[in-house]
């Protein structure tokens, strides 16, 4: 992150990140601490969607646009990011 760890700033985010699980659409929601040292990455959000239609309106919600623009550009230097679809 490009914010210290454990700092206000990291909370804030945080915060902000658990508040994407009230967007119509997501289930399962989950903000994740990463508990291994085989990943260098400190944490994971986690959501499930009904419908690649869902996942989308999640995409292009004000919320999720506005966290994007306010948190994540600021606070995320790095990210993996996986999108898998039920077989």
């Amino acid at each position: 992150m490009k914010v210290p760890k454990d700092s206000r700033e990291e909370m804030r985010f945080l915060d902000a990140a658990k508040g994407l699980g009230s967007i119509p659409g997501v289930n399962n929601f989950k903000c994740l601490r990463q508990i291994s040292n085989k990943n260098a990455f400190d944490y994971g959000i986690f959501m499930e969607f009904n419908s690649l239609k869902d996942y989308e309106a999640y995409n292009n919600h004000s919320e999720h646009l506005s966290f994007v623009q306010t948190f994540w550009v600021n606070c995320v230097d790095d990210f993996l990011e996986l999108d898998f679809e039920l077989q």
